[in-house]
């Protein structure tokens, strides 16, 4: 796994959440391929997927009221404060294979998950 990049800001004792180098810099292109400019990331959890909980990523151009502001390498990652308990300790990560890809979760909380790697109970 690449170094984890820290978080900064008067909030980021609220979400103890990390995004390895890849996952920062996927987000990254994937911004720009879009066309986002000044976007940043948001991170939520859901009810739903076959574990009973699932990750949410959305682009986002502003923080919503309450929302918990992180920073990872000048990108701007949001999380609403329901979503931050279940994503305490929580490690995001891109990875690329012969089999596909994509952002993978490593949460503490997460007492059982689902094949997909996108649902999770707690």
């Amino acid at each position: 796994m690449n170094e984890l990049l820290t978080h900064d800001g008067p909030s980021a004792n609220k979400v103890d959440l990390s995004l390895t180098d890849n996952a920062v810099e996927q987000v990254k292109r994937l911004l720009a391929r879009n066309k986002c400019d000044g976007h940043g990331l948001r991170v939520s959890i859901s009810d739903g997927g076959c574990s009973g909980y699932s990750y949410k990523l959305d682009f986002e151009k502003e923080e919503k009221s309450g929302d918990i502001v992180l920073r990872f390498d000048n990108l701007k990652v949001f999380v609403d404060p329901q979503s931050a308990g279940y994503l305490k300790g929580t490690v995001i990560d891109f990875t690329s294979d012969l089999y596909g890809g994509g952002f993978k979760f490593s949460n503490p909380n997460a007492t059982g998950t689902c094949g997909c790697g996108t649902s999770f109970s707690a």
